[in-house]
């Protein structure tokens, strides 16, 4: 039986074993932004076991007031630092940002929900 999340306000569930197959669409594609916050980048930098301050030299860019971690590119595509394309995984999972633990469950998803089920194979209707 598949274990099929849902949320409040939201007019679709989420499979999560959906990303098994999935290779990571959230991680890449078009650029953007993953928004990270100052314990998060703590719990990133701990987890790689670097200081806090080399940690944000390399991973992170500041935008205006707010921190994003950088992105690579892949030929025309960008991804997250810390997406192996080879594996398809997040190299960073157990402590990755809140805006990727909500993921597909997003405020900007609850009226365009054409956009979230192309991205995401998970998308139950």
């Amino acid at each position: 039986m598949q274990n099929i999340i849902k949320q409040k306000d939201f007019k679709y569930g989420f499979n999560p074993s959906a990303c098994e197959s999935c290779e990571g669409k959230c991680c890449s594609g078009e650029s953007g932004y993953i928004w990270v916050n100052i314990e998060e980048m703590e719990n990133m930098a701990k987890f790689l076991q670097i200081s806090f301050d080399e940690f944000t030299f390399k991973y992170i860019k500041k935008v205006r007031y707010k921190y994003s971690l950088i992105e690579k590119r892949d030929g025309e595509n960008y991804e997250c630092i810390f997406f192996d394309s080879k594996s398809k995984k997040c190299t960073i999972y157990e402590v990755r940002p809140k805006q990727c633990r909500t993921f597909p469950f997003w405020d900007n998803f609850k009226k365009n929900i054409d956009e979230v089920v192309k991205e995401c194979p998970g998308i139950i209707l």
